[in-house]
């Protein structure tokens, strides 16, 4: 199990030399990486075998942040009518701001604060203990498709999932990606077993092949399988589509 101290921010003060941070890609010992869903071609490191993870390469990353910024942006632009309206009926259905934050976990275990529509009451966080024999996840998520504590507007938001429309500001931001594995709180990265944190090394995104392909599946190990076989095979292709495929499942409402 992973615990909190694991999860510290690097310090800013501290600047690996540059040929590490273009070519970074961590390595493990195959007794260490047994766990891991998927392995690659074996190499050696201080005389122990090891396998080498993926990363994005200089470039990639420079392309996928491009495609971020310009996505993000258009998205903010063309739906900021929405966005308003938004935001004038959670206020006029429930007492509570307009927005809920959070703190997630991002790359490489930092902490950052994740923009949402409210969709609950004002207390929710304090009523969860009541409502945890209705988790409809196994392991370390918790969802409830009928939550009680979701308000009407709420329930509209989530349909068609609307309250997560402010994290393209976190994408302007550099917090997130467009697409990228799910930003898990705190919480459920502290049970994390060693098998899950190569979700932790590429920047959380909007949507991802989860949104697309188990949206609805409770297994945890799913979750984390689509997160990984995505890292492992990323392209712009394949963000693009995931994007035009979240967009269909959107304007389906078959969000939760």
């Amino acid at each position: 199990m992973a615990t909190p101290e694991m999860w510290q921010p690097i310090s800013p003060s501290v600047s690996p030399p540059a040929e590490w941070r273009e070519n970074a890609a961590l390595r493990l010992s195959k007794r260490v990486a047994a766990t891991l869903t998927r392995h690659s071609i074996s190499e050696s490191l201080a005389q122990l075998p090891a396998i080498p993870l993926p990363c994005l390469s200089a470039s990639g990353r420079i392309v996928k942040r491009g495609l971020d910024l310009v996505f993000s942006s258009l998205t903010l632009l063309l739906l900021s009518p929405i966005l308003l309206v938004i935001a004038l009926a959670i206020k006029l259905d429930s007492t509570g701001p307009v927005f809920y934050i959070s703190e997630r976990v991002g790359k490489n275990g930092r902490i950052f604060r994740c923009f949402k529509f409210r969709t609950m009451v004002r207390d929710a966080e304090r009523q969860q203990e009541r409502v945890m024999h209705l988790n409809e996840r196994d392991a370390v998520l918790f969802k409830i498709s009928n939550d009680p504590r979701v308000t009407n507007v709420g329930r509209i938001l989530r349909r068609y999932s609307l309250d997560e429309l402010p994290q393209f500001f976190n994408v302007l931001l550099g917090e997130m990606s467009v697409v990228g594995p799910r930003p898990p709180v705190v919480g459920e990265v502290r049970e994390y077993n060693f098998s899950h944190l190569h979700r932790l090394d590429v920047t959380p995104g909007v949507t991802g092949l989860w949104q697309i392909q188990g949206r609805h599946d409770p297994s945890f190990e799913s979750y984390v399988s689509l997160d990984l076989t995505y890292i492992e095979n990323w392209s712009v292709a394949l963000d693009l589509k995931i994007i035009a495929q979240t967009v269909g499942v959107v304007l389906s409402g078959n969000g939760t």
